[in-house]
């Protein structure tokens, strides 16, 4: 495995923050979330940016490459797309799923795969699938997680190290993720970093959250606590991060707290670290494997997952299924987590579905009047085509009942929904045939 290229200190690119990215002192690059931004119609910051040689690596939230389906073929090609525009050393996604295929639904939110060996051997071919795809390598980023998954084979640490082995892949670690699982699950940070192969490490993000009622929410949105910063440091201790980034993605806070923050993260990286000898059987190579794949790999003894992806399948599909469309909870989960976690993806998608389409929020009278409605809506309403498809769901469910109340909402909400889907807003009749044919089904 070649070594990474020094990225330095950067902090993830948005909107929002694009001047303040800009004026940000000694910035070495950014990240940007590759699904945001067009190829040919880069934003005119990044292009500034990217004329002052700020390096810059698209972040990809939507392949679901932990997922029981093989990767999307146009999803990895917008991906690749993105890098190229960017002039990207790499590309970054996650060890998720987002979606099943069997039942049809979308989470909306990264949610972890169970540590299995069907799940590992899943996730082997669909990165195999995707290096042959994309034109730069390939890290993927272990993610946070308030729901475990029952009857696990492997740690944290042996999936992430057998994964490396058996593809090349690098690795992205989230520390703050590292802390939220060691808060979530039990987990501790400190075993998970003595056990991974730390040569394959591409970057690192840190970010921060908060704590309520005994779960840790990786929030996005919040200063970075010196707990994170501690386990920042638990990393440095073993390795010189290629790359440290900053990730902030809503309630963004003034430019002097954004500068005061990387200066405690350049604090953190900066400070001397013990040299350490690789780890005996975890350098590169040491178990054959390449960064085409694994011994087996090149021995053409490849696995057949064919079997591996219908179990996963109906694991991912019974567990998603209870989080979205609430049905039973698979046996084995933590009712309760599941049911936390499930209010907080309704309260998401109510939230993106609000930015998205603002005036639903005037047209039913508030902030408050709106949530109601929604998480109403999606309580028995899964995501099945993205967040813009959600929004005039959202509508459609309302206007055939009879909601809002008051006409002259109903009449405003119903011009928003004809705006937008061309078409006349069902009926009653419409209503009561769809209901007829769901019971025949």
């Amino acid at each position: 495995m070649k070594p990474m290229a020094h990225l330095g200190v950067g902090i993830g690119w948005r909107p929002e923050i694009a001047e303040a990215v800009e004026r940000l002192p000694d910035l070495d690059w950014v990240e940007v979330v590759a699904e945001n931004i067009c190829p040919g119609h880069l934003p005119a910051s990044l292009l500034r940016l990217r004329e002052r040689g700020v390096r810059m690596v698209p972040h990809g939230v939507s392949l679901g490459i932990g997922g029981a389906d093989r990767p999307d073929a146009e999803k990895l090609a917008a991906l690749g797309e993105r890098a190229v525009a960017l002039g990207a050393p790499l590309v970054t996604e996650h060890i998720a799923f987002v979606r099943t295929s069997s039942p049809e639904l979308e989470a909306g939110h990264l949610l972890p795969v169970p540590r299995t060996r069907d799940a590992l051997d899943v996730l082997c071919e669909n990165v195999r699938i995707a290096q042959d795809a994309l034109p730069v390598p390939l890290a993927l980023e272990n993610i946070a997680a308030l729901v475990s998954w029952p009857g696990e084979e492997l740690t944290e640490g042996q999936f992430l190290s057998e994964l490396v082995e058996r593809t090349g892949v690098r690795l992205l670690i989230d520390v703050a993720n590292l802390h939220t699982n060691r808060v979530n699950r039990g987990e501790d940070p400190s075993a998970v970093l003595d056990s991974i192969p730390l040569e394959a490490l591409a970057y690192v993000h840190v970010a921060g959250g908060v704590q309520r009622g005994g779960v840790w929410h990786d929030t996005h949105a919040h200063p970075v606590p010196p707990v994170v910063l501690d386990v920042l440091a638990e990393l440095r201790r073993r390795v010189d991060p290629p790359g440290v980034l900053l990730e902030r993605d809503d309630d963004f806070p003034p430019e002097a707290e954004l500068a005061d923050e990387l200066l405690r993260i350049r604090g953190v990286v900066g400070a001397d670290a013990p040299a350490r000898e690789p780890r005996a059987g975890r350098g590169p190579g040491a178990s054959g494997a390449t960064a085409a794949g694994s011994g087996a790999a090149e021995s053409g003894a490849a696995v057949d997952t064919g079997p591996a992806r219908i179990r996963v399948r109906l694991e991912q599909g019974a567990l998603l299924s209870a989080l979205v469309a609430g049905t039973p909870v698979p046996e084995g989960f933590d009712r309760q987590r599941v049911r936390v976690q499930s209010r907080a993806l309704a309260a998401k998608r109510a939230g993106i579905v609000a930015r998205l389409a603002p005036e639903l929020r005037e047209i039913l009278g508030g902030e408050e009047a709106y949530v109601e409605a929604f998480l109403g809506y999606a309580r028995h309403r899964p995501m099945t085509a993205g967040y813009r498809r959600d929004a005039l769901n959202f509508a459609e469910h309302l206007l055939i009942r009879d909601l809002p109340a008051d006409p002259a909402a109903r009449r405003r909400l119903t011009a928003w929904w004809q705006d937008r889907a061309g078409a006349r807003p069902p009926r009653r009749v419409v209503r009561w045939a769809r209901a007829l044919a769901g019971r025949a089904a």
